[in-house]
């Protein structure tokens, strides 16, 4: 009754012409208002009527109202209530009212610019995928996904500033969206503190992959690690075993480095010059230039990379010999794009950047497959070209736009999933809050175990939420990229196009070819010298023939011959280590070099102390016994050989000993020494590296102290005992003046060639010859100054012939007047001697005479006293009584 009662009194408004109703602009008329239409994915809830009595009924009563709901998660947008009014009309009809999805916001910090400005591809990806998505009524069909962003600059700084305005202003942000690394490290490690995902889109350092430090991080750009597999694959692809590298001081890059570190470590590569800057690479660049680096890894943002490479510019680093390794991220006409902060030409720049290979992660699916999406990898790119301002190349993160993307579409899925999409019961994601770790946790769960089909390729993270992917190798070739080839970490797999192509033909060396080359010693000298010294050894021999052959000869016997047979052999062995000490690596090997350097010490250690040692003796001996002036007249008379061979065994003893512990505990051995590198005069890419064979030991230098301390010390103390007895006249040593000469000319010779030749140890031909000639002269002139004199009195006297010949005939051999004097004066001082004696018998019978006559005169005068005045006895004068003798006259003296 009460239901028919209400049609009654609605009755007039039912008669009334419907009018063109709707939730816009519907007809009135002064009994009421027309219904109102619901809007799409909503209703209207008419207040005591049923569905049925609604769709019998056209008009509704002044002062009714009516209220918009929404199916699902959806919400009213505009007037949720609405009364009509007398004149027929609804309230608030100027506003529609609508059922739209659930705003859930994401909040966003794009780089436009800065050091990289990838946001000006990646914002446009990131709006086209939001719209997407949203039109896609399978994911969120109750929510929609609205951004809300700030331009970051890639400037941690800046990117503070705005995310405080994303965390304190109203809405919430269901999830963060950062750039660059450097801005996504600061907010992953606040975002733990507000229970927020991060999500990152541009971020390679891998420092974020530290899931203590960031535990809500996930990026759909892989780890700049990435890189690192794939450059060390190419490294030993292409044999490269040194690499020098180059970075920008960022935590992302020095991570990349510190990892690539130990990966070539692994792989037995050595990094050997590192380099880094912060603002200015000039000089990292000329320290690159002057260390020789050549296949050089560069880690830098892209417009540190325009810096980098006008320095590279300017120190001709670039070209056939060199290979840069860039990150592949960079717009593709980077060096083009004008830069006031550097100095070079746009051909400059390109000259300089030709040939470099870049690695990066495969961004945009090669197969060109249907994503999710339903869109093909080349449907997207030709879609987000449209909504570019400029072009795709003049655009920062055109290659990351596909990684911004699918990060949309990872969220949305996650989302998707967290809500209960799909069949399966969720939470509301308008009750999100940030203390709400309740749907944070879910939220990453869903996240972790994302896998779709991106237009990016396979879209899957790892346990430290980076996104696996295969890497592009491309190359610059002619100012464009190509690309080279694909590599496949987690298989080990590299796919080659064998499209790579290389400046000079082939890939260059890691470092400048270094040729190792010995110096030898001239041939033209060694052979001159060994000419001389074997003439020498000729000489030698003919000495000491010579000396055997006469040694019956008196004049031979009174030099010592013995003494001067052992000269003539020291003489012999110093000549012949002439040889051994040209002898290097040009005429014998490796193996047989000790044996050569023992050679050398031994034959010159023993030539000296036999040829030096018997001089020497001699001359000793001469300075003990006639520098003493009467306790060794004795010794002057007799001269016993023994001790002059004892003297010569002593010296050559003490070298035996020497050389025997020296050779047995510390043995010489080849040593290389190794000069600067040369350039040789041809453009090539190679170097000389000179290196020069020794003889040398641990401890060279002690034993070289101890050798050359006491052989100096025997040459001045010879140089002393010549001097002090070169008037000393001697028959026992009839050469020692010769001796003394000898001595002075080997004393000096190697006082001078010992100290210059060390000095010269570096230079095989300055050495050789000052010390082979020192060798060749001093015992050519020991030689000469004690034999040929010899010879040459035998030759010319014939005294050789008989024995008894005039042996008083003795004194100097080197000087003939000096002999003629020293006979003739032993001739007068015989005749002297018989005057002498003659005289001394005639004052013998004049003092016997005198004696007679004055005892006959005693007896016939007895003696006269003496005159008081003290004068003399008066008389006659007396005979004389006594004859003095001054060796030459004979006086007699009267009284």
């Amino acid at each position: 009754m009460l239901l028919l009662l209400l049609l009654l009194l609605l009755a007039p408004l039912f008669l009334r012409p419907p009018g063109a109703g709707g939730a816009q602009t519907p007809n009135a008329t002064s009994e009421g208002c027309q219904i109102i239409h619901p809007p799409w994915e909503g209703g209207i809830r008419y207040r005591g009527l049923t569905r049925d009595q609604v769709k019998a009924i056209n008009f509704l009563p002044v002062d009714y109202e009516i209220e918009y709901v929404c199916r699902g998660e959806r919400e009213v947008v505009g007037p949720k209530v609405r009364k009509c009014l007398a004149n027929g009309s609804w309230t608030d009809m100027d506003t529609p009212s609508r059922c739209e999805r659930r705003a859930v916001y994401i909040g966003a910090l794009f780089p436009m610019s800065g050091g990289w400005p990838g946001g000006q591809a990646c914002q446009p990806a990131v709006e086209m995928a939001l719209e997407d998505v949203n039109s896609r009524r399978d994911i969120l069909p109750d929510y929609e996904l609205k951004l809300i962003h700030h331009d970051s600059k890639c400037d941690p700084g800046q990117a503070t500033k705005y995310l405080y305005e994303l965390l304190y202003n109203d809405p919430i942000k269901i999830i963060l969206m950062p750039g660059c690394s450097s801005v996504s490290t600061l907010v992953a490690e606040a975002a733990r503190m507000w229970n927020l995902i991060v999500l990152s889109y541009g971020s390679s350092s891998p420092a974020l992959s530290n899931r203590q430090r960031f535990p809500t991080f996930f990026r759909t750009h892989p780890s700049a690690t990435l890189h690192n597999p794939t450059r060390v694959k190419l490294f030993e692809k292409w044999g490269w075993k040194k690499i020098a590298t180059i970075q920008q001081t960022t935590e992302v890059f020095t991570s990349t480095l510190d990892d690539l570190e130990e990966r070539v470590k692994e792989a037995g590569i050595e990094i050997t010059f590192r380099q880094s800057f912060f603002s200015d690479p000039a000089v990292p660049v000329k320290n690159l230039k002057r260390q020789d680096a050549r296949i050089i890894v560069g880690l830098f943002y892209e417009t540190e990379a325009r810096k980098v490479f006008c320095e590279v510019y300017k120190e001709r680093l670039f070209g056939k010999k060199y290979v840069w390794f860039l990150i592949g991220w960079y717009a593709d006409n980077w060096f083009k794009i004008y830069d006031p902060s550097i100095n070079c030409t746009v051909d400059e720049m390109t000259e300089a950047v030709e040939g470099h290979i870049t690695t990066e992660i495969v961004m945009l699916n090669p197969a060109n497959t249907r994503s999710i999406s339903n869109m093909t990898s080349q449907e997207f790119v030709e879609k987000l070209t449209k909504r570019l301002k400029r072009h795709p190349e003049e655009t920062g993160g055109f290659q990351e736009a596909p990684l911004a993307y699918d990060a949309i579409w990872a969220l949305a899925l996650a989302l998707n999933k967290t809500s209960g999409g799909g069949g399966h019961s969720g939470v509301r994601l308008e009750d999100f809050n940030y203390n709400n770790q309740t749907i944070t946790d879910q939220i990453y769960r869903a996240m972790n175990s994302s896998s779709f089909e991106g237009v990016s390729g396979h879209v899957v993270f790892d346990a430290s939420g980076s996104r696996m992917a295969w890497t592009l190798i491309e190359q610059l070739q002619g100012g464009s990229y190509k690309k080279i080839g694909y590599y496949d970490s987690t298989k080990d797999d590299l796919s080659w196009s064998k499209t790579d192509k290389w400046i000079g033909g082939s890939p260059p060396a890691d470092q400048t070819l270094v040729i190792k080359t010995f110096r030898f010693l001239s041939q033209k000298l060694f052979i001159s010298v060994s000419v001389l010294s074997s003439l020498g050894i000729v000489l030698a021999v003919v000495c000491l023939s010579f000396n055997i052959y006469n040694s019956h000869v008196r004049y031979i016997q009174n030099s010592q011959p013995n003494l001067n047979n052992l000269t003539a052999v020291g003489c012999s062995l110093a000549l012949a280590a002439v040889f051994p000490l040209g002898l290097d690596g040009y005429h014998i090997g490796r193996n047989q070099f000790p044996f050569v350097c023992q050679a050398r010490l031994w034959l010159l250690g023993l030539g000296f102390s036999l040829g030096y040692g018997s001089m020497f003796t001699k001359i000793w001996w001469v300075h003990t016994v006639f520098t003493k002036k009467e306790e060794k007249k004795e010794w002057r008379k007799t001269l016993e050989p023994w001790k002059l061979y004892a003297t010569v065994g002593l010296l050559v003893g003490m070298d035996v000993l020497t050389l025997a512990i020296w050779q047995i505990v510390d043995p010489l051995h080849r040593t290389i020494e190794t000069f600067a590198k040369e350039e040789p005069k041809e453009d090539i890419d190679v170097s000389i590296l000179p290196q020069l064979e020794h003889c040398s030991s641990r401890k060279m230098n002690t034993w070289l102290g101890i050798f050359y301390g006491y052989k100096g010390l025997l040459l001045l103390l010879g140089i002393f005992l010549a001097y002090e007895t070169k008037s000393v006249s001697t028959e026992k040593i009839n050469d020692h003046r010769a001796v003394g000469m000898a001595i002075y000319n080997v004393a000096v010779l190697c006082l001078i060639t010992a100290p210059v030749t060390m000095i010269l140890s570096s230079q095989q031909d300055a050495a050789f010859a000052f010390a082979s000639l020192a060798i060749v002269f001093s015992s050519y002139i020991t030689l000469v100054v004690l034999f040929v004199p010899k010879m040459r009195r035998l030759i010319t006297r014939g005294e050789w012939q008989s024995e008894a010949q005039d042996t008083m005939k003795t004194g100097s051999s080197t000087n003939n007047n000096e002999e003629e004097k020293s006979r003739l004066l032993e001739k007068e001082n015989r005749e002297l001697e018989k005057i002498i004696a003659e005289k001394e018998e005639r004052v013998s019978e004049l003092r016997h005479q005198l004696q007679s006559r004055q005892q006959l005169r005693s007896r016939r005068h007895p003696p006269t006293p003496p005159d008081p005045s003290g004068g003399l006895p008066r008389g006659p004068p007396e005979p004389p009584d006594r004859l003095s003798c001054d060796g030459s006259r004979v006086h007699l003296l009267y009284k």
